[in-house]
């Protein structure tokens, strides 16, 4: 079979090599690899480790969707031909994640653990999840993280009910999903975007507002608009000290969920707004399997489809990741079986 390796980082050592096809051990499943997704976070591990402990030869990603080729002894969750998705972090199966105040847990697929831009993996069958019935392996293959994070934030954490209002910031996969799950729950959504071309995209797509930050200050924008209510919820995509400009733009009692690190890993805010409006930053580390679980049922029930900005062929992965840098409508997904 055919598996993206490398040897040491940054995105030149990537090379599609011949290797063995893995034989599942006990407990563990072969599944033959139809469709991945990639990540803004792919895109940091390649070139840059993200200070993560990775074991070379590594094969990098996290986001499957195949199909179970065979079963290892003692497996029972899915059989020979069950339509699976992977989990992000495949430890974190329910409640809080594992791992203490020193040591956070981010043991994650294409990571501490082998990554899925393979034609075939052997992975443990508690490490996958039943695919939506209703979505393709392209489709499927976009929920296991961007999917995840938007509905862990606003479902699993925020609560998020008809007639609040919801900031998207940007159009990439996991905002897209923001706005469709919050469409989904009757939230009001207001898209931030510096392309009026994408923010147009993003009403067809069901955003009540677009705001252009190139033309205005979209935190008054949003202010205005609500008639100085605020947003209920934030998705904050951007990082660093664009944190400010959420926290002001949220409501009494708001939401921010601190999800992107473009612009920095140090992110900044004026305590003032942050203290007097009783605002909850809260960090999302994408979600738990059960959270995953609770979004595909949501996705086959509600008819949610996610937006794919392009898809590559498995050997195209270089011309995907440069596609990734100059950012994208939704997933970018490759075409692996």
């Amino acid at each position: 079979m055919k598996r993206w390796e490398m040897d040491a980082i940054g995105r030149d050592r990537l090379e599609l090599r011949e290797v063995p096809v893995p034989c599942p051990q006990a407990g563990e499943v072969l599944v033959k690899v139809n469709a991945a997704s990639l990540n803004y976070r792919d895109r940091l591990v390649i070139d840059g480790g993200m200070g993560l402990p990775l074991a070379f030869p590594f094969t990098p990603g996290s986001d499957l969707a195949g199909e179970v080729a065979a079963v290892g002894e003692g497996t029972s969750r899915f059989g020979i031909g069950d339509r699976v998705i992977s989990n992000f972090a495949p430890d974190w199966i329910d409640g809080a994640p594992k791992g203490d105040a020193r040591t956070p847990p981010y043991r994650t697929l294409g990571g501490v653990y082998p990554g899925v831009l393979a034609e075939y993996v052997a992975f443990p069958e508690e490490w996958l999840v039943r695919a939506p019935a209703t979505l393709s392996d392209a489709q499927a293959s976009t929920l296991p993280c961007a999917g995840l994070t938007a509905w862990f934030s606003l479902v699993e954490k925020g609560k998020v009910r008809a007639g609040e209002t919801v900031i998207v910031e940007g159009t990439g996969g996991v905002a897209l999903f923001g706005l469709q799950i919050a469409k989904a729950h009757g939230a009001r959504v207001i898209v931030i975007s510096g392309s009026a071309e994408k923010l147009e995209r993003a009403r067809l797509l069901g955003a009540d507002h677009g705001i252009d930050r190139t033309a205005q200050d979209w935190p008054e924008a949003v202010l205005r608009i609500t008639h100085d209510h605020g947003a209920d919820h934030v998705l904050e995509l951007v990082g660093g000290p664009h944190l400010g400009r959420a926290v002001q733009a949220a409501a009494i009692d708001g939401r921010v969920y601190q999800i992107g690190v473009m612009e920095g890993f140090d992110i900044a805010a004026s305590a003032g707004p942050l203290m007097l409006k009783n605002v909850v930053v809260h960090g999302i580390g994408v979600g738990h399997r059960r959270a995953l679980e609770d979004l595909v049922a949501a996705v086959d029930q509600t008819g949610i489809k996610p937006v794919i900005d392009t898809r590559y062929p498995f050997a195209d992965l270089p011309a995907a990741l440069d596609r990734l840098d100059r950012g994208a409508f939704g997933k970018l997904v490759i075409d692996v079986g």
